[in-house]
């Protein structure tokens, strides 16, 4: 399985990649804002960066509900920290946005893959991303970003998640990407009780089955508090155990926090991977 990131083409049998998160928001569910000033933002890219993240995702509109942001307010944030970043660090960067016009500008700046929570429901989204040659990540996601989803109904929340990445992925081949470019997320914690996002967890070799590269992103979410009864800030280790059980079922992009310690997870089952 290979993933291309704009001009670099990444092997994904046996080695996943890890994607450092930087929120350019005041209202994170995790950081609360600490990486809203541009400076903190470059700052803490420099951080991921030496503690080996191969690649940075940039967002300007956190999922869950909130203020308004509007397409203007996006740009302002996401734009100018990807124009930044591309001058400043050498790894592939990916912009988190659900509005096809914040992707189109910032794969001008610099971004080389798309993260769309909401499934492609912007239909310039992959239009945009195949004039750039840009990738795209394809998520499941029940109702859309930014809207409350207190109660989904799923007949079979693993066989339902795969119909919708399956028939999304083929939407993006039809608008003219390669499978190559085309990752796939089951969406944790987006319409999904906790029940449900860990069960789509647990089903990861089922979802890493479908053809395409399949992200994980877990880092200190809601299931893994309601799991264990964890408060944002001590759900750290329950992130790297949910990390290490992707790898081992086919996950081979982990969106995160914490790079450092995902990165020594990653690079233990890689050797183990690599022997089997």
């Amino acid at each position: 399985m290979q993933l291309r990131l704009g001009d670099r083409l990444f092997d994904l049998t046996t080695r996943a990649l890890v994607m450092g998160i930087l929120n350019r928001t005041p209202d994170s569910f995790y950081d609360r804002g600490a990486t809203f000033d541009l400076d903190a933002l470059l700052r803490r890219a420099d951080q991921l960066v030496a503690e080996g993240a191969d690649m940075l995702d940039v967002g300007g509109v956190k999922a869950g509900p909130g203020p308004e942001v509007t397409e203007a307010e996006e740009l302002d944030r996401v734009v100018p920290s990807i124009a930044a970043l591309a001058a400043r660090v050498d790894v592939p960067l990916s912009v988190d946005t659900w509005r096809a016009s914040v992707a189109a500008a910032s794969y001008e700046v610099g971004a080389v893959l798309g993260n769309d929570i909401s499934g492609f429901a912007d239909p310039a989204y992959l239009p945009a991303a195949a004039s750039a040659g840009a990738s795209v990540v394809a998520t499941h996601i029940r109702l859309a970003p930014r809207v409350a989803d207190p109660d989904p109904h799923y007949d079979d929340v693993v066989e339902d998640v795969a119909a919708f990445l399956v028939e999304r992925a083929g939407r993006a081949l039809a608008a003219g990407l390669s499978a190559s470019q085309v990752v796939i997320d089951a969406g944790l914690d987006l319409g999904k009780t906790s029940a449900q996002s860990l069960e789509l967890l647990r089903a990861s070799a089922r979802l890493s089955g479908l053809g395409y590269p399949l992200l994980l992103s877990a880092s200190n979410k809601t299931f893994l508090g309601a799991l264990l009864d964890l408060p944002i800030e001590r759900r750290g280790e329950a992130s790297l155990a949910a990390a290490a059980l992707g790898i081992t079922t086919g996950c081979r992009v982990l969106r995160v926090h914490d790079v450092a310690g995902t990165r020594q997870v990653r690079d233990a089952l890689a050797r183990v991977l690599e022997a089997s």
